[in-house]
């Protein structure tokens, strides 16, 4: 028989929510910055910056709890996009340009749910890397 645990009031009682809170006051005040959205098969991460390139503020689909195939859909994306045009709002950004890299679902819903907090759009590039012939294949088979 082992010794019973007594819990006592208010300590092992954190209680934490999944979803990160926004502070409403930030210390730093951006008007400019960049967005950069990486969208996979699996995942997509967003990340705000500064114009020197200074991260800001980050998010994927499995920071705000999906988990599994869920963090690949554009409803996930869309929901990091709002976290972060949440955030860069109360840093007082007003424009934005977006980096866009990789092939996954999530690449345009990110970006409108970014829009939907009220911030603008200067310019949209893609830098998904593309081969130009790709690594030699392999050799046929011999059975």
């Amino acid at each position: 028989m082992g010794k019973k645990k007594i819990a006592k009031v208010g300590e092992g009682s954190e209680t934490e929510s999944k979803t990160p809170t926004v502070s409403a006051v930030s210390k730093k005040k951006v008007e400019v910055g960049t967005l950069y959205v990486q969208s996979t098969y699996n995942n997509t991460q967003i990340i705000l910056t500064d114009a020197k390139g200074n991260v800001l503020a980050t998010s994927s689909s499995g920071a705000i709890g999906f988990k599994g195939a869920k963090k690949g859909t554009p409803f996930a994306a869309a929901k990091v996009g709002e976290i972060l045009g949440a955030k860069a709002a109360t840093m007082g950004m007003k424009e934005v340009a977006v980096v866009v890299k990789g092939v996954g679902s999530g690449r345009e819903s990110g970006i409108r749910g970014f829009i939907s907090k009220g911030i603008n759009i200067t310019s949209i590039k893609d830098v998904t890397p593309v081969p130009h012939n790709g690594p030699k294949p392999k050799k046929p088979r011999r059975v």
